[in-house]
């Protein structure tokens, strides 16, 4: 006999633990990667909120992608260390969608985040992403740069954009703490990000 907890599939009786695994491995997985690297970025900050917030959901699992961690060379450096290219390939593949957290450097994205785009191309197509940025201006000109070059990339980046500026979402430019109206646009972006990752799924 199975419990109350016991879940149908086919002609199986699972238990709740398996049938949450199985949950999970169906679930979307989207990827919160942040695109500074500088030393004192604020980054950090505002990819653990946004993950705060999605994981209440419960609707993808959610994680933080810094590529820091892979310590990529310039892309066609001549000697440069490459042993992080693998991993960065890997973990971007194994995504079903992105939220990017963007700084506005210059008007535009990071160098960092530019170089890490250029080094996959296979492993962007078909799937979609929400851009969350900040700036003086909320980040809005590196946030429609990166469009761009999101398109060429075969990514398919949604309308709502979550743009914090350094003036009223931060304390002296450094220390995080964004207004209540900001995670309503975090889940206005999900709510469009979730299903065209969904749909781009069907087509990989």
């Amino acid at each position: 006999m199975g419990t109350s907890d016991d879940r149908v599939h086919g002609t199986m009786i699972l238990s709740q633990n398996e049938w949450m695994k199985m949950r999970r491995r169906h679930m979307l997985k989207i990827g919160i990667i942040l695109g500074s690297t500088r030393e004192g970025r604020v980054s950090p900050q505002v990819g653990a909120w946004v993950k705060e917030i999605a994981e209440k959901r419960r609707d993808a699992e959610y994680e933080i992608i810094d590529i820091a961690d892979f310590k990529l060379p310039f892309l066609g450096e001549p000697g440069g260390d490459a042993s992080g290219v693998a991993a960065w390939s890997e973990k971007v593949a194994a995504c079903d969608g992105f939220v990017f957290v963007v700084a506005e450097y210059n008007h535009s994205i990071t160098g960092a985040l530019k170089n890490a785009l250029d080094f996959l191309r296979v492993e962007w197509n078909n799937k979609a992403a929400g851009i969350v940025s900040y700036g003086s201006v909320g980040g809005a000109r590196a946030a429609e740069h990166l469009r761009g070059i999101l398109g060429e990339l075969l990514v398919a980046d949604v309308r709502v954009h979550p743009a914090l500026s350094l003036f009223t979402d931060f304390e002296n430019g450094s220390v995080f703490k964004p207004k209540e109206v900001q995670a309503d646009s975090i889940h206005q972006m999900l709510d469009q990000l979730i299903p065209w990752s969904t749909a781009l799924k069907t087509i990989r």
